[in-house]
């Protein structure tokens, strides 16, 4: 086991975590930080709220393969690794662009709740359960238009989907640590939206009212975008 090319791959996923969409569009194009408007989360919900809908598709999009691009790195970075081996440098490549996300070190170590790149790590590791996961998210947003809502379910209903619902041979003890992990950590990151949903205080979310939301462009900014 080559750890100085496992040590340097999970470095990379860190970085490729850090890239933090939302910010920097936001800043290069727009001349507008995001974590400063909405709710403040450096996430897609709040790009669609504070940049409009198309810029937080293309934030959501690109979150997703942050995450299915680390995993995809392992491929690169330790191409020769056997079971059981293999599976727990998997999860820190997982763990580590997840950990990227929340905390991006080109942002100030100011990111996002980490749920779009966690579905792009289960989009590489467990497409089935994770496109599954999808479309529960967009029901549960169609239904209730929250959100946090379909997020905190979701990832409660991964793992069970993961170890319990869906046939296939059995996964390896760190797959499923990190599937039950994505049911724990999700919930947690959103405990403040929890609080709000049972309080009814929580947002809807609407397209359409994205626009209301949406700060004023400068003048710079608009010279930038043509």
């Amino acid at each position: 086991m080559d750890w100085t090319l496992i040590i340097s791959g999970i470095i990379s996923a860190y970085l490729i975590g850090s890239f933090s969409s939302a910010v920097l569009i936001g800043k290069w194009f727009f001349n507008i930080d995001v974590r400063q408007h909405g709710s403040g989360n450096a996430g897609a919900t709040n790009t669609i709220r504070v940049l409009g809908p198309k810029i937080g598709v293309i934030v959501l999009l690109m979150d997703v393969f942050k995450g299915w691009l680390a995993v995809w790195l392992f491929g690169l970075f330790a191409p020769s690794l056997e079971e059981p081996s293999s599976s727990y440098v998997r999860l820190l490549f997982a763990f580590a662009v997840v950990i990227g996300h929340v905390f991006p070190l080109y942002t100030a170590f100011r990111g996002g709740k980490g749920v779009a790149t966690l579905l792009g790590v289960g989009l590489a590791l467990f497409p089935t359960a994770a496109l599954i996961v999808i479309v529960w998210f967009v029901i549960i947003l169609w239904i209730f238009r929250y959100v946090s809502l379909g997020s905190i379910t979701g990832a409660i209903l991964f793992p069970i989907l993961v170890n319990v619902l869906l046939p296939g041979p059995p996964h390896t003890t760190p797959m499923v640590i990190l599937s039950i992990l994505v049911g724990i950590v999700i919930p947690v990151t959103h405990i403040k939206n929890i609080k709000r949903l049972i309080k009814g205080e929580e947002n809807r979310f609407s397209l359409s009212s994205s626009s209301e939301n949406k700060p004023p462009v400068s003048q710079s900014s608009e010279g930038k975008n043509g």
